[in-house]
Order: C-alpha cells, then structure tokens, then sequence
C-alpha cells in the first residue's frame, strides 16, 4: 500500500468517525428535547392535579416559584419588557427559553 492509499484510507476512517460523533451528538441533543418535553408534561399535569407523586412536589414547587420570580420582575421592570406569559391553558408551562 502506497503512502497515498494510506492517506486516503485514514481520511475515510476520520470522516467516518466524525460522522459517528456527529450522530452521537445529535441523539444527545433530541434525548435532552424528550426529557425537556416530558418534565413539562408532567408538570402540567402535576399543576392541574392529574399527576401527584411525593417526587414530584418539590421540583414542581421550584419551578412554580422561579415562573412566579420571571412574573414579578416582569412585571416591575422600568426597562418596557413584558411580563412572562402566564399558563396558557394548553396543560404545558410557559417557560422562557
């Protein structure tokens, strides 16, 4: 094998390894979107009394607490922003991204 079939062969192998990593990374990326579109589920339903478990109290608590902290400073800032959208009712929490 010839220094150019080589070179070419270990081009093949990085390509193809960066193909791999570039899949792995956007399995992670849509693995961390499912968890985030689960928790809002389920603190919707734990909002509205669907789904209670002692798990669940608290961070369902802290997440209530920070939208109502985005509400508040929304609403007392002298900048002109808008307050933080309130539930619109969809079962889903308005979160600010």
């Amino acid at each position: 094998m010839g220094l150019l079939d080589r070179v070419k062969a270990g081009a093949e192998q990085a390509a193809s390894s960066a193909q791999r990593q570039a899949q792995i990374v956007q399995t992670k990326r849509e693995l961390g979107q499912a968890y985030t579109d689960l928790g809002k589920t389920v603190y919707g339903l734990a909002g509205r009394g669907e789904l209670s478990h002692s798990e669940l109290t608290a961070g369902v608590e802290h997440i209530t607490e920070l939208q109502a902290r985005l509400d508040g400073a929304g609403e007392s800032a002298d900048t002109g922003a808008a307050p933080a959208p309130s539930s619109s009712g969809d079962g889903e929490a308005d979160i600010i991204e």
